[in-house]
């Protein structure tokens, strides 16, 4: 392990947590309803290019009993004024894709931990750079991948640990979302999703069902991503919503788009193991992550639930219930008023909870760089007719060496 690695870096603890947030849109607005909650936390400044997202976000607190935070708006660059505060030591980026990058490394220069949402960066040279500014800056950097923090996922994980399937050979995971309206939606992600769905095609959003499945199989721990093939389907969903919901005449219904409606993706890891992840945001399928893990002993699949360990498949609920994972163990009464099944809440608590006690954090900067990367290199791959693209070796070298993520007690 390098001296320069992050994979077990520590910090002093803090006692309190003083949180920033810059993007107080749909889920920056369910990000500061989830970090509230967490013992320890101060929220002390909001920022968005719209001050009255901002504002509101702002009275929410007053109404929770809080002390009213400094509000920044106005312009794009109105998080520079934020970063430079004194009073933030968590800065939370909620902010679209294109933005991750720029206002995190701000952060990180300005002495600031980060969170930001996923991808953490759309691009190879991006992923280098947030790496870089946080070993040098020597601050977190945490992807705030939630989807490592639902209840299933978690069981899943620990059950791993504890060798109930045996060697892990194969994951699979992906993010099968009916995004149609939402596309549409100017006034949501749709400002964003859609501009990307006509530039980009491969795997535009990896990162919730692989997640939690490189955890199982100690990527950047033992094992890292070697190379990658990609191939895309092509692009029909959204056009035929447009036509079908505005009428054959409207703008929205001549638009072109590159993104294939189907993505699907193979990894072969360093140690020989496989995953295959997949990308369908445009056509009409129940939602999925997927969330299956392979091994010389058992299986788990997801969507819906299923377990087989030994010779037969066995009953899910006594699963969950014999590897419920700890942390979700300590957070489910919290969680219940969380989002997305309670995992929002357990992630926040855990970010929290390791900077307040000084312990390393789950998810590290080389873990968003390798799950992210995947938007370029599955792009580059459609593009050239499914060829293998190597993956970067984000930790030099220190995966190698890296001990396995354990189970917080």
């Amino acid at each position: 392990m390098t001296s320069a690695s992050l994979i077990e870096f520590v910090t002093p603890p803090m006692e309190t947590v003083r949180v920033g947030f810059v993007g107080t849109g749909g889920r920056g607005s369910s990000l500061i309803r989830e970090f509230v909650r967490c013992p320890g936390v101060q929220i002390t400044a909001v920022c968005d290019v719209r001050e009255d997202r901002a504002a509101q976000n702002a009275a929410f607190l007053v109404e929770q009993g809080r002390p009213k935070p400094v509000i920044f708006a106005g312009d794009d660059h109105a998080y520079q004024r934020l970063n430079g505060r004194d009073d933030v030591d968590l800065l939370i980026n909620a902010t679209p894709g294109e933005w991750h990058v720029p206002i995190s490394i701000d952060a990180m220069e300005k002495g600031k931990h980060v969170g930001v949402e996923v991808p953490m960066a759309l691009t190879v040279e991006n992923c280098w750079k947030m790496i870089e500014t946080a070993e040098r800056t020597r601050r977190h950097c945490m992807m705030l991948e939630n989807c490592c923090y639902g209840e299933t996922e978690l069981a899943v994980l620990n059950a791993v640990r504890q060798g109930a399937f045996g060697e892990v050979l194969h994951g699979e995971g992906g993010y099968l979302h009916c995004l149609q309206e939402v596309k549409f939606d100017a006034d949501s992600e749709g400002a964003w999703r859609r501009k990307y769905s006509q530039t980009m095609n491969g795997n535009l959003y990896p990162t919730h069902g692989l997640g939690p499945i490189a955890q199982c199989m100690n990527i950047n721990r033992g094992d890292k991503f070697d190379y990658l093939v990609s191939m895309s389907g092509p692009p029909r969903g959204l056009s035929i919503y447009a036509r079908k919901t505005f009428g054959p005449d409207d703008p929205r219904a001549k638009e072109s788009y590159r993104l294939g409606d189907v993505n699907t993706s193979l990894i072969q890891t360093a140690m020989g193991k496989t995953l295959m992840v997949q990308h369908d945001t445009n056509t009409i399928r129940p939602y999925s992550r997927i969330n299956s893990i392979v091994g010389t002993e058992g299986t788990f699949c997801g969507y819906p639930d299923r377990v087989g360990i030994g010779e037969k498949w066995g009953d899910v609920t006594a699963f969950k219930t014999q590897y419920q994972h700890p942390l979700f163990a300590k957070t489910h009464e919290g969680a219940k008023a969380g989002g997305h099944g309670g995992m929002d809440y357990t992630m926040a608590y855990r970010l929290i909870d390791c900077l307040r006690r000084g312990l390393p954090l789950d998810m590290t900067v080389y873990d968003g760089a390798s799950w992210s990367c995947i938007v370029e290199l599955s792009c580059n791959s459609v593009a050239k007719r499914a060829a293998a693209m190597d993956f970067p070796d984000f930790t030099r070298g220190a995966w190698k060496t890296a001990q396995p993520l354990g189970i917080t007690s």
